[in-house]
């Protein structure tokens, strides 16, 4: 592991746009460790997706898995395309399979509204839109991935839900709640489930209320997951972060990005005990790539959570400024008029990562 604030990143740039988005990403980087004294990156890069599967017969090898473990951090890009899949007609999708191999059971997705990002929401920036969703990653229905039984007259797939991650997953939260708090933000911890209809819901309130005893300080609140996606619509800013199962995670989490502004500016991280992947939560989009117009912000984001974590994890105050530099470089950047191609603007990755360097300075 690291040493002396000396960090060992394995990069996987994956398919599609991915190889486009990582890029600008490391050039952030870069950037940080050229004015960042004490901090310092070493890459390792290897194949992961779905042109590694074409050409292999596996999303990963094992010497890319190996690297993943040895690894500090993980940074990933999109994997997967449409016209590459398993015999099952399933996508290549080794993000998945790396939460399985390493156990990560926590997948953050920040929600953060950027100063001259629209957004869908009538008076969003005045209001605000700044949450955390956390997903559970390894279980609850996605238990059931490539499990499900299916027959003639019936398909079957099972919801499984642990009291060990079921632990983890809101002891997690709770401190993430804490540590939002310590930053100003409402420090305030959202359960959302379906537990006026399933009993496994009502077997995580009772542990969600077990766990909760011990952080005092965190405002809590349970709501059932309907009423969580009207609310997420009509009034954003009532929350800080939220806690979920999988399924669930997976559809708010893109209901949360839509707030902000869509999924090519949209973070994310899956994180374990001891590893952490961070991606952008869009996918590998075939129909532009290799045109110079996917947006880099959320990969550069999810490079930032990176830095953040690995402040929290090793104590390296460092790490965390830096991350908040590129936050706040990302901000200046957009507020400075810069109009990426989904939003009818003209700026594509090299604009993007270009405005995003001069604001780092």
């Amino acid at each position: 592991m690291a040493a002396n604030s000396a960090f060992h990143i394995a990069v996987l740039p994956g398919d599609g746009i991915g190889h486009e988005v990582m890029k600008p990403a490391l050039d952030v980087l870069r950037r940080i460790e050229e004015t960042t004294p004490g901090l310092s990156f070493r890459y390792t890069e290897a194949p992961a997706g779905a042109e590694e599967y074409k050409a292999t017969g596996k999303s990963m090898s094992a010497d890319t898995i190996k690297l993943c473990e040895t690894a500090d951090a993980i940074l990933l890009g999109a994997c997967g395309l449409p016209s590459i899949r398993y015999p099952d007609n399933t996508e290549i999708m080794p993000q998945v399979e790396l939460r399985f191999i390493f156990d990560l059971y926590a997948g953050m997705r920040p929600a953060r509204l950027i100063p001259g990002v629209p957004s869908p929401i009538v008076g969003a920036h005045e209001k605000g839109i700044d949450f955390v969703l956390i997903r559970e990653s390894t279980e609850g229905l996605f238990a059931s991935m490539g499990k499900g039984v299916t027959t003639k007259d019936d398909a079957r797939e099972t919801l499984v839900v642990t009291r060990g991650k079921t632990e983890r997953l809101f002891d997690f939260s709770l401190k993430l709640a804490q540590r939002r708090k310590a930053r100003g933000k409402p420090g305030k911890l959202s359960l959302v489930d379906k537990a006026n209809v399933f009993k496994a819901f009502n077997w995580q309130r009772d542990i969600f209320n077990e766990r909760k005893a011990k952080f005092a300080d965190v405002e809590t609140e349970m709501v059932y997951v309907d009423a969580c996606a009207a609310m997420m619509v009509l009034r954003p800013q009532r929350f800080d972060v939220m806690v979920m199962e999988n399924m669930f995670g997976d559809i708010l989490s893109d209901l949360a990005a839509g707030l902000i502004g869509g999924l090519g500016i949209a973070p994310s991280a899956d994180i374990g005990d001891t590893h952490a992947v961070f991606q952008p939560c869009h996918g590998t989009a075939p129909d532009i790539m290799g045109q110079g117009k996917a947006n880099p912000t959320a990969m550069i984001l999810s490079a930032a959570m990176m830095l953040d974590w690995l402040a929290d994890k090793h104590d390296v105050p460092v790490a965390a400024e830096a991350a908040q530099r590129i936050d706040a470089a990302v901000d200046k950047a957009y507020a400075g008029g810069l109009k990426p191609m989904e939003y009818g603007g003209t700026d594509g990755t090299a604009a993007i990562s270009k405005a995003v360097m001069t604001a780092l300075g």
